[in-house]
Order: structure tokens, then C-alpha cells, then sequence
């Protein structure tokens, strides 16, 4: 099945251009570590997924770009045709020359219903192209003016013309010292329109990623696209190809149907956080061997103490006793709780690997069976020079901490009333601002209680 993707804004643009890159390259190695046969319908799959072909044999990105300015798109448009290896369409991309002015209400109610025709006549053209169409994938800010306003209007457009269709959404959150005076207004709006609309979020953080480009990759001076390349390596970990549990012989068919199935069992909670080992600097991958028991143990911990990075973890939290029916107030401090969980193995002998420390009960919250909280995929074909890799992505109080901080901080710019004036001259008024804050409160509530 296939997968739709939308790129929104300035931010979107890039990192779907890093992504698009970071598919290709892994099909395009020969390093797979696994047979002919499989290596093969992995990369059918992969193509099917994301790409169709053209008569010259160059693959084609499913996707629409959109922005306010057209800057960005006509340098990734040209970057990616002049690769060689894969282009975006010409024909499916929609930019305007004035910008949204990091402005939330002005890409969410000028921009948003001015193109809407425009640029959902993109989108089901995109759509159209697809023999089976899986669902879309958006990929956003939540920081500026047009991801962030134009993404949540363009994410509701996709939920009226597609109902039946599944939308994940993937949002960068922004750096916590700032990029945009207004960026909490921005997020708080962004995250409760989204958390009507689509079926999942799944979030990035910026200081996250930068840490780990500082730490894990040792890049002296990280650029955007350093930022980008890590977010494009961990999302291909969990889109590329992988036999989904039950050991069926046939790659999974729709990725986003899978997992909204195995980590979304219920609307109040949607957001998802990403986790992916081993990461390094290409130079020091010689000099390093990984164990599968190694691996799993890092990525059980990482899940437990919600450490972001394989580095500085903190191997003293420990789960609650199974048993001990302390309320969730008294849980031993900085343990998080998970609703659930999906591993991703990719490389050698990832089909003897144990997984029973992820199928702990007392890592899940008590209302779901830990049998339905836990999946796995796996597949022999090894990821993006990785001979053994790991990933994790997780329902869980993950993005707890960071959701309270950024809900504050707007709580406090709005008590003193501060900017409000920018938003309600493109109509989005003190009333729509209180309904943002009390879906988020009920959010943040929710995951508390876990």
C-alpha cells in the first residue's frame, strides 16, 4: 500500500526531502546482509510505498510540497532531480511568494481557505496515482506560521476528503530556548487542532536532536541538515519495510494502518515518541559491534527512565513492583509509564533476538493487556549502513514534561495578553485560545494518570 506525503512549510520540505534521500540510499545499498530474495521484495515494497515509477526509471516521491514562499521547494525540487537517484514530481507542489509570517492564524485562516482548492486538487491527484492508497503521512513545524496553521487547516481538509484514511502526523517541536517569540501560541494551537484531526502525532524534539548530533554523531558545528539527516535516518527506521509479528512470511502491508493498530488504542491518546540505536559517526562504525541482548537492554532502559539518547541514561529507575497497586501519584519518580509499545529489529539474526523485558506488565498502564501492548517487527535486511539496529516507538508519558512546559509557557504570554492582538486580526479570538488550553490540560491529564 501506498503512502501519500505531505510537506508543509519551510521545515516539512526539508526534512521530507532528507526522507525521501534516506529511503532511497538504503535501497540503493547492496549492503542488505540477508538473501537475494528478500533484499528484492524489500525494495518492491519500499518503491510501492513511497515512490511510483516514470518512463525514464527514475523513482518519483509520493508527495505534494507545500509553502509560502517558494524558496525552499524550488531548491529541494532541484537538489532531488539533480541526485539522479529520485525526483519529486513537477506537477505537485504549490507555493505562494508572501510567507505566513510565523503567524499561526494566518496560514490557519487566510492561506488555509484561500488554497485550499489548490492544493487538495494536489493531493488527490497524488492519491489518484496510488493503486491502493494506505494513508498520508504530514510532516511539519510547529514553531512558524505555515506548518504549523497551514499544516492543522490542511490536516482537517484531509480528514473531510479522506474519512476513511489514515493521517499521522509528524511534528518537529521547536528548540526550548526559542526560535519564535510566538512558537508556544503556535505549538498549543497546532496540537490541539491536530489532536481533533489526525490519528497520531508522532514528535520530534529539536534540542533532542541536536544532542544527539552533538553526542552521538561528534559534529562540531550542527547545521539544519545535520538535524534533518538524523530525524530522516530514525523515521525510515520504522516506514522501511518489516515483517509485522506473527512471522508471516509477506512485508507488512500498510505501515500506517499497522501502526495505529498496534500503538493507538484509544483517541485520548496520541501521541507517539521515537527512540532508534545503535547512532554514531560514520568513522566509528569499524571500531564498534553491537549484541542484540545489548541493544535491548539499552532500548528497555531508554523506555523506562524516558532517556532520549543511548548516552547518559539513568539505570537506577526501575518499574514499580508487579503487584503493588500504588496509585499512579506514587510511582517511583521519573519512571514512564507506557500504554504501548512497538519494537523494530532490523539486521542479522534479529529472529533470535528476545524480547520478554518489553512484555513486562508493570512497564504498561493496568487497563490494556501487556500482550496487546507490545509488538514487534522485524527483518533480516539490515538499515542504512547499521548491521544491527534498533528502534522503538512508544505511546507513553514520553512527552509529558515537554507538553506541560510549552502549555505553561502560553498560559503565561496569554494571562498578560501578550501578541493576542496578532491573532485575532485573522479572526482566531481569546475564546478559540481557552478551547486550545483545555484540550491540552485534558491531554496532559490523561497521560498523568497513567
Amino acid at each position: 500500500m501506498s503512502i501519500v506525503t505531505v510537506q508543509l512549510g519551510q521545515c516539512g520540505n526539508q526534512i521530507g526531502h532528507e526522507v525521501f534521500n534516506a529511503l532511497c540510499s538504503d535501497i540503493r545499498g547492496t549492503h542488505g546482509l540477508c538473501s537475494k530474495k528478500e533484499n528484492e521484495s524489500y525494495h518492491d515494497s519500499c518503491k510501492e510505498r513511497f515512490f511510483c515509477e516514470e518512463e525514464s526509471g527514475v523513482p518519483v516521491a509520493r508527495a505534494v510540497l507545500v509553502d509560502m514562499e517558494p524558496k525552499v521547494i524550488s531548491q529541494t525540487l532541484s537538489v532531488a532531480a539533480s541526485s539522479g537517484h529520485w525526483k519529486y514530481s513537477s506537477h505537485s507542489h504549490f507555493c505562494q511568494k508572501q510567507g505566513s509570517g510565523n503567524n499561526w492564524a494566518n496560514g490557519y485562516s487566510v492561506h488555509g481557505p484561500r488554497h485550499k482548492e489548490a492544493i487538495m486538487n494536489l493531493v488527490q491527484k497524488e492519491a489518484e496515482k496510488c493503486d491502493r492508497l494506505g494513508g498520508f503521512f504530514t510532516i511539519m513545524s510547529m514553531a512558524g506560521g505555515t506548518g504549523s496553521g497551514l499544516g492543522a487547516f490542511v490536516t482537517q481538509c484531509l480528514r473531510d476528503a479522506f474519512p476513511s484514511s489514515f493521517i499521522l502526523n509528524h511534528v518537529i517541536w521547536p528548540y526550548g530556548t526559542g526560535e519564535v517569540i510566538v512558537q508556544n501560541y503556535n505549538s498549543v494551537l497546532t496540537l490541539s487542532h491536530l489532536y481533533q484531526s489526525s490519528d497520531a502525532l508522532l514528535v520530534h524534539e529539536n534540542d533532542v536532536i541536536h544532542k544527539i548530533c552533538a553526542q552521538l554523531m561528534n559534529i562540531k558545528q550542527i547545521s539544519f541538515r545535520d538535524v534533518n539527516q538524523v530525524i530522516a535516518h530514525q523515521l525510515g527506521s520504522i516506514f522501511q519495510p518489516t515483517h509485522p509479528a506473527g512471522g508471516s512470511s509477506g512485508y507488512s502491508r500498510n505501515p500506517l494502518g499497522d501502526l495505529m493498530e498496534t500503538l493507538v488504542p484509544h483517541p485520548e491518546f496520541k501521541m507517539l515518541g521515537l527512540r532508534n540505536i545503535p547512532q554514531m559517526a560514520e568513522n566509528s562504525l569499524p571500531y564498534s559491534t553491537f549484541s542484540w541482548p545489548g541493544l535491548i537492554k539499552h532500548l528497555r532502559q531508554m523506555l523506562i527512565a524516558n532517556a532520549k539518547m543511548e548516552e547518559g541514561i539513568d539505570w537506577q529507575v526501575r518499574p514499580p513492583h508487579p503487584g503493588s497497586s500504588i496509585p499512579s501519584t506514587n510511582k517511583p519518580l521519573h519512571f514512564n509509564t507506557s500504554i504501548a509499545n512497538l519494537v523494530i529489529l532490523r539486521g542479522k539474526d534479529v529472529h533470535s533476538v528476545d524480547l520478554g523485558s518489553f512484555r513486562d506488565p508493570s512497564l504498561y498502564t493496568s487497563w490494556l493487556n501487556p500482550q496487546d501492548a507490545f509488538n514487534a517487527w522485524k527483518t533480516p535486511r539490515a538499515f542504512n549502513k547499521y548491521e544491527k539496529s534498533a528502534s522503538l516507538v512508544s505511546n507513553s508519558q514520553f512527552l509529558l514534561k515537554p507538553l506541560d512546559s510549552i502549555v505553561g509557557k502560553a498560559w503565561n504570554m496569554f494571562a498578560s495578553k501578550a501578541y493576542i492582538h496578532q491573532y485575532t486580526k485573522f479572526g482566531i479570538q481569546e475564546e478559540d485560545f481557552l478551547d486550545c488550553f483545555t484540550t491540552l490540560e485534558q491531554v496532559i491529564s490523561s497521560y498523568t494518570n497513567l
